[in-house]
């Protein structure tokens, strides 16, 4: 007995110095609400309630996904449909949790006189080609009647977009929030013609984990996804609304008011919305369905060659577990 109450002394003070020494776990995010609402549990010491050890880091989005690509952190948040390429090109990962879909966030913004997607035949659009513009401007082309020759692409960074729609050299553009808030405010009279939210979870963002820290270090993963839906509960309930957003907004640069008001190009989405978009179907109230358009428009523009299934992408188990 003396023996047996030694060996599991030892092992707890094994396992107790292995967590204290444990690296923390290393996550990219970037401006978008639903990636930068993270910053909550930062700045309200969520984490180490929680019992973990997170180093956030901050990125521009695309090299956020160079970083994961590379090796240099554990998990990134991302467009789902991003991190097919991402796989297909060598890094994959597993989507433990769901965060959100774009609710009007991405735009497709036209310049004066440009007032629906049908005044955009024989016109340039400025944007970043392959990535989630194009993908929605497509989707919105067709729901027009219109086909993707009707438009000419000019590939610009959605940084840059602003900067085009104002030069005169495009007749639209295509741009995430908040870019795509800048792209409003700096062309008079230039509208949004057509945006996520007409096509709400064409869309979807990600916690996207390297497969070998989720083997590893599952319990902090789930313990990590647990403290994201607090922030969201946060960002949610009216009563603490202003105080996430005051954070958040200090974080990207801008004024609160503002901040709020874009809100709702943002869904959102809380542990039991979440856990209903991980269930497989066809449409694109479920993150498999959604897949399966965006990985077609990948093999379709060349984006890679060989089809990325969800199966081998999506990983519920942690979300399923949860109550």
């Amino acid at each position: 007995m003396k023996l047996k109450y030694l060996a599991t002394l030892l092992t707890t003070l094994v396992c107790s110095a292995f967590s204290a020494v444990a690296e923390p776990l290393k996550v990219a995010y970037s401006d978008w609400p639903g990636f930068t609402v993270i910053e909550l549990a930062k700045q309200k010491g969520w984490f180490k309630e929680a019992g973990i050890e997170v180093e956030l880091l901050w990125f521009d989005y695309l090299p956020s996904l160079d970083a994961f690509a590379a090796g240099k952190v554990d998990a990134v948040t991302a467009v789902a449909a991003d991190m097919l390429v991402t796989g297909a090109n060598g890094a994959k990962s597993k989507f433990i949790a769901v965060l959100d879909y774009s609710n009007g966030g991405d735009m497709i913004i036209g310049k004066p006189g440009i007032n629906s997607l049908k005044d955009l035949k024989g016109k340039k659009v400025g944007l970043e080609v392959t990535l989630v513009e194009h993908l929605l401007l497509l989707h919105g082309l067709k729901a027009a009647g219109m086909k993707a020759s009707d438009v000419t692409l000019v590939n610009t960074a959605t940084n840059d977009t602003p900067q085009t729609l104002s030069s005169g050299e495009v007749a639209a553009i295509g741009a995430w929030y908040p870019v795509s808030s800048q792209a409003l405010k700096a062309v008079a009279n230039s509208k949004a013609i057509y945006t996520s939210a007409d096509a709400p979870g064409l869309i979807y963002d990600v916690l996207a984990v390297n497969p070998t820290s989720l083997a590893k270090r599952k319990a902090d993963w789930e313990k990590y996804v647990a403290v994201y839906y607090k922030c969201v509960d946060y960002i949610l309930d009216p009563k603490t609304q202003d105080d996430a957003v005051a954070i958040l907004a200090a974080k990207v640069g801008a004024k609160p008011a503002d901040y709020k008001a874009a809100i709702p190009g943002t869904k959102f989405l809380t542990l039991k919305e979440a856990q209903k978009v991980f269930k497989k179907g066809p449409g694109l109230d479920s993150l498999y369905g959604s897949l399966t358009i965006s990985n077609q428009f990948s093999l379709d523009n060349s984006v890679y060659k060989e089809s990325q299934k969800a199966e081998s992408y999506v990983a519920p188990s942690i979300l399923n577990g949860k109550k």
